[in-house]
């Protein structure tokens, strides 16, 4: 990941700010006004003082006005401020997450692969918030404590300048604690998020897959994995507590003794000669009022810290690459002719070659089986046709175009998948069928429903089609959520179709069932089907035998078996038949 500074981060964080100048506007006038008004309060203490000495009728009536509208002027600047920086950090918050999300979601499947969705996941819900900490929290004391201080400091200049100057001293040492202290917040604020990351990522396995973690009697090892990752996150949190409650304090003293060097040299008697008592005791009140601010000031170090760590980790993700569109061909519907010339694939350049050199020719409408054992590339294979993967070599070429000169979101909409692993969303039956496309046809839902054989038990469904499924489709039995997903892929009615392991979660009833209704499906479909279960199978146009990335084997159900070759021998073994003599 690439680093940036911290003046970096926070010009890029502006930048969302920008369309909401004018609640920015308004946020900083509202300050201005709470700082004005605040540093009136020395200017109320020297006429105050000064007007005690010779007292009338109009400076009886002056100051009560005077400290109710100091007050009043105080309260808007407060109500502005607040407000409408909360408005436009929200607004920030909002955005930048948006951001987030949506380039994660055009990113290529190789991120995926590198990246728990735990930690992604975090990204979007804890890193953001330690933004809006920065955003909000940070930048509302920064403008209103830091405006105040500057009115203080001028109000100082303007009632004794040499004094001031000697006060001021003290800054250059505040700054050299805050830049260490501001370093140190910043290194373990990335290892706080970092940590927060595991700590989701432990969670969302463990709770996802509590079935598995009972079934084997592991709690006691998920709590103990638990316990490490969230050990991790509360040691870094408390040496983040540590710099903080050591710095504000050194900060704090830091003050007091230039505060204490004031008042030693402010009652010398020269000095005393030159000022009223009011200038004098406006001028302390005025030293003694910015404890608080600098106090506040030096204590919001650690959220800026923490906001620019998060907003590093956030805009380093944002400049992750999006997979490749640069296609330019857009298709109309795709008659399904696919040619492989050559096709090679590594996930990685340190990995092992997954696919050999693949030479593989479709014909529009045909159906085609893919068998071999775990690990010898089937999906691999049917995985570079939505172009989730790139080859590394050789070349894909549908309709006789080359893949890569298609634009991406067409193309995948001219292809359906289902896989063995079913992806159901938390909603309705009907819009789980129709994913993707709002105000869909009830009519053509139920039409794909009946097709997958899906229709009977969704009637029998306290709400129909109405009815939500639960996370991942957990109120329904696996043979189901095969059946939903099946009618999802004959709803998109693509002309390029993959069905990996698409029957494996099914009984034989609702195998026979969806046998039939693929085989109606399959017509004018190019059809790709990855299947262990070689009886599903024995009906494709033509089978290929995968074994460590090529192709070994490959023609009809018939014709392979009288070959006597890598199939039979599959066969032989899942239908128990006695081999040859």
């Amino acid at each position: 990941m690439i680093e940036h500074s911290g003046w970096n981060l926070y010009k890029r964080l502006l930048g969302y700010v920008k369309p909401y100048w004018r609640a920015f506007a308004l946020a900083i006038l509202g300050y201005v006004i709470y700082a004005a008004s605040s540093t009136a309060l020395a200017e109320m203490m020297k006429r105050l003082i000064d007007g005690i000495q010779n007292p009338d009728a109009a400076f009886r009536l002056f100051l009560p006005l005077f400290v109710v509208g100091m007050f009043a002027a105080r309260g808007l600047g407060t109500f502005l401020g607040t407000y409408f920086m909360s408005s436009v950090a929200r607004n920030l918050v909002h955005a930048l997450r948006c951001d987030v999300f949506n380039h994660m979601l055009h990113l290529p499947g190789r991120f995926f692969d590198a990246h728990s969705t735990g930690h992604l996941i975090s990204r979007v819900t804890y890193h953001v918030e330690q933004v809006t900490g920065a955003a909000t929290k940070a930048v509302t004391i920064l403008l209103r404590e830091g405006l105040f201080v500057i009115g203080l400091v001028v109000y100082l200049l303007w009632t004794n300048w040499m004094l001031t100057l000697l006060f001021l001293a003290v800054t250059p040492l505040i700054g050299g604690v805050v830049s260490y202290a501001s370093k140190r917040f910043r290194r373990i604020s990335r290892r706080i998020q970092r940590s927060m990351g595991d700590v989701t990522h432990v969670a969302s396995e463990a709770l996802s897959g509590y079935r598995v973690v009972r079934t084997h009697g592991a709690e006691t090892f998920e709590k103990a994995r638990f316990e490490r990752a969230s050990e991790v996150n509360r040691r870094q949190s408390m040496k983040e507590a540590l710099t903080k409650a050591t710095s504000t304090p050194v900060i704090q003293l830091l003050v007091a003794l230039s505060l204490a060097l004031l008042v030693w040299l402010a009652m010398s008697p020269a000095l005393l000669d030159e000022m009223t008592p009011g200038e004098f005791v406006a001028f302390i009140t005025a030293a003694a009022l910015m404890a608080k601010p600098v106090r506040q000031l030096t204590e919001i170090n650690s959220e800026i810290q923490k906001g620019i760590a998060a907003a590093g980790e956030l805009f380093g993700l944002l400049e992750e690459p999006p997979e490749p569109d640069t296609g330019t061909h857009e298709p109309g519907r795709l008659e399904g002719r696919v040619r492989f010339e050559g096709v090679r694939f590594a996930y990685g350049d340190d990995q092992p070659e997954v696919l050999k050199g693949i030479d593989l020719e479709v014909a529009p409408g045909e159906m085609v089986a893919i068998v071999g054992r775990s690990g010898s590339g089937k999906s691999t294979l049917v995985g570079l046709l939505p172009r989730f993967y790139r080859p590394t070599a050789g070349r894909l070429l549908i309709d006789g175009v080359e893949q890569g000169e298609y634009r991406l979101a067409p193309l995948r909409r001219q292809i359906a998948l289902v896989s063995q692993q079913v992806t159901l969303f938390n909603a309705s039956i009907a819009d789980n069928i129709a994913y993707g496309v709002s105000g869909a046809d009830p009519a053509a839902i139920e039409a794909a429903a009946r097709a997958a054989h899906a229709h009977e038990f969704i009637e029998r469904m306290p709400h129909g089609y109405d009815s939500v499924v639960g996370e991942n489709g957990v109120m329904l039995s696996g043979g189901q959520r095969q059946r939903l997903a099946i009618a999802r892929a004959i709803f998109k009615d693509a002309p390029l179709l993959v069905l990996d392991e698409a029957t494996s979660a099914l009984d034989t009833e609702s195998e026979r069932h969806i046998q039939a209704a693929l085989e109606e499906v399959c017509q004018g479909r190019t059809t790709f089907v990855i299947a262990h279960r070689l009886s599903t199978i024995e009906r494709a146009d033509r089978i290929l035998v995968m074994e460590q990335g090529e192709i070994i084997e490959q023609g009809s159900h018939d014709e392979l078996l009288a070959r006597d070759g890598a199939y039979a021998a599959l066969h032989r073994l899942q239908f128990q038949e006695p081999g040859p003599a």
